[in-house]
C-alpha cells in the first residue's frame, strides 16, 4: 500500500510539474507565432500566394469549362461549384470576388 502510495503522489507531481512545463512551452510557440504572422514579409508572401492561388483557379476553371462546358456543376459539390460560378462573374466585376468570404 505504501508503494502505491507514492506512486500515486508521484504521478500526481510528474503531472502537474509536466503541464506546467508544456503550457509555458505552449505560450511561448503561441507568442512565437503571432510574432512570425505580424512580420510584413510573411504578410506580403501569404497575400502573394493567395492571389496567385486565385489566378490559378481563374485558369483551371476556364480550361475546365471549356472541355467540359456548362455541367461542371453537376460534378462537384454546390459550395464548390457556387465558388467556381462566381468566378465566371468576376470578370464583370472588375476583379472582385468572394473568396474566402461565408455566406450567412
Amino acid at each position: 500500500m505504501r508503494y502505491r502510495l507514492t506512486f500515486i503522489a508521484g504521478l500526481a507531481l510528474g503531472y502537474v510539474l509536466g503541464t506546467r512545463a508544456g503550457r509555458e512551452r505552449y505560450e511561448q510557440l503561441k507568442k512565437s507565432a503571432q510574432h512570425l504572422a505580424q512580420n510584413p514579409a510573411v504578410r506580403n508572401a501569404a497575400e502573394s500566394a493567395a492571389h496567385g492561388g486565385r489566378e490559378f483557379a481563374g485558369k483551371a476553371y476556364h480550361s475546365v469549362s471549356e472541355k467540359v462546358g456548362d455541367t461542371v456543376g453537376d460534378r462537384v459539390p454546390a459550395s464548390v461549384a457556387d465558388r467556381v460560378r462566381s468566378l465566371r462573374d468576376r470578370s464583370a466585376h472588375n476583379g472582385a470576388d468572394d473568396w474566402g468570404t461565408t455566406n450567412t
